[in-house]
């Protein structure tokens, strides 16, 4: 299986904790999103870590796809951490990880709506 991660924008808390209640009530396809207070590497391994145990994921490949994310996209992460700081404590920086067959699915399933 393939995995994908990318950095998607900041949310304020509140927001963000609404949209991932509803999405575990009407998501069943293999996509996560994830948000953190911080912009770092660390703390977004931490993250898809949890992400792929719950999700039965291999982990070394999640946790590999997401550091070749941050090694190949050096402007984008540091965009996104200035924006992060910006927003002030009460935002997240907001991503998604997820198989890419199901990333495919979702965005199919948008279009034939």
């Amino acid at each position: 299986m393939r995995y994908t991660f990318e950095l998607l924008g900041i949310s304020p808390v509140l927001h963000f904790f609404n949209q991932q209640q509803k999405l575990q009530a009407e998501n069943n396809l293999n996509v996560e999103y994830l948000g953190n207070n911080k912009c770092s590497l660390d703390v977004f391994l931490k993250s898809v870590e949890t992400a792929s145990a719950h999700r039965s994921w291999r982990v070394d490949k999640v946790v590999e796809t997401v550091i070749n994310f941050w090694m190949n996209n050096a402007d984008s992460v540091q965009y996104w951490n200035y924006r992060l700081k910006d927003a002030g404590n009460d935002h997240l920086l907001v991503a998604r990880v997820g198989d890419i067959k199901s990333l495919r699915q979702s965005f199919e399933s948008l279009l034939n709506n």
